[in-house]
């Protein structure tokens, strides 16, 4: 995982390890892979990309 200190600051201190996220076009909402997997693990409703998620 990212680095967080310090606590409260309200940002992340590099990208979220093990996780990428790719924008999915047909419907225009991004989703998180797990890297060591490759399955999916997450899909953002708003359409906005994830914070802190490596894009592919």
């Amino acid at each position: 995982m990212a680095t967080n200190a310090p606590a409260g600051d309200g940002h992340r201190i590099g990208a979220v390890k093990g996780r990428v996220q790719v924008y999915n076009p047909r419907n225009e909402k991004w989703t998180k892979i797990d890297t060591s997997t490759n399955k999916f693990m997450d899909q953002k409703a708003d359409g906005k990309p994830f914070k802190g998620v490596t894009k592919k």
